[in-house]
């Protein structure tokens, strides 16, 4: 699943689609799409334009505007397990996003889920072979806490603390913080040097504001890599795994309903 990491690297790539008047679009994909029936996006959106790119945690979402200059309504997009925007130019060249990645098998028309035509020539799509992204108009966003990369110290701490649940699984409940995900929380307590099964509210000051300077350090460097899978503790959370640190074996558990993997002697 992206975390926010992809998500904003997603988001930097929905740049190159902002302030070009929209000539077309398939909405067809009705699961992509749900709840609109095939067509119902492209009413709302055709000869407007996308005019800002927002984030918050794992969301995403533009704001429009109509063809004659009024606020259109906002378009939400999701990646879901393994989608990804591409944005072209008027020669159909890509316009960021870094290179393109080779596919396994040959592509299939139906894996662009959502596309948008531009008057330049140019377009945007939602590539995603296993349907699992979403496209939809104004999405709901009041479920969701602050967004990871923007919370400040104090309020992270007073959010984090009110609760007696493991400290991994309060870091993933998205209505607390928006943004983390499996991997991002396993790096980052494995950076803090905490164990994920600690409770909450048992935790120092100084352990949550150490918690915080590793999460916004982790987010930096899988932002500027390309994603969670580039964090440290990644490559070895595996059997027969070692704590690149310390040396000592990875342990292996559930946490909060999710895999998790710690050092079993820096973070026991």
């Amino acid at each position: 699943m992206p975390e926010l990491p992809e998500v904003e690297n997603a988001r930097q790539v929905l740049l190159g689609a902002l302030d070009r008047e929209i000539k077309a679009i398939n909405d067809n994909d009705d699961w992509v799409c749900r709840p609109h029936p095939p067509g119902e996006i492209a009413k709302a959106l055709v000869g407007g334009k996308l005019t800002v790119a927002h984030r918050r945690g794992k969301t995403m979402w533009c704001e429009t505007e109509n063809r004659d200059g009024t606020e259109g309504p906002t378009l939400g997009v999701h990646l879901g397990m393994g989608g990804r925007l591409i944005v072209t130019d008027s020669a159909g060249e890509r316009t960021g996003g870094g290179p393109e990645r080779p596919d396994r098998q040959p592509r299939k028309a139906e894996w662009d889920r959502f596309t948008m035509n531009f008057a330049d020539g140019g377009q945007l799509r939602l590539f995603d072979k296993r349907r699992l992204g979403r496209v939809r108009l104004e999405p709901n966003l009041d479920g969701l806490g602050p967004d990871a990369e923007d919370i400040s110290a104090a309020d992270f701490r007073t959010r984090i603390a009110r609760s007696r649940m493991a400290i991994k699984a309060r870091l993933l409940d998205q209505s607390v913080l928006a943004g983390v995900g499996n991997l991002l929380a396993d790096e980052t307590l494995w950076q803090a040097k905490l164990n994920p099964a600690a409770k909450a509210d048992e935790l120092t000051r100084t352990e949550l504001d150490r918690l915080h300077r590793n999460l916004e350090r982790s987010l930096r460097s899988a932002i500027e890599k390309g994603g969670v899978h580039t964090g440290t503790i990644i490559e070895h959370r595996h059997v027969d795994g070692h704590c690149p640190r310390c040396g000592a074996e990875m342990r292996h558990g559930t946490v909060g309903g999710r895999s998790t993997w710690w050092c079993g002697e820096e973070q026991a």
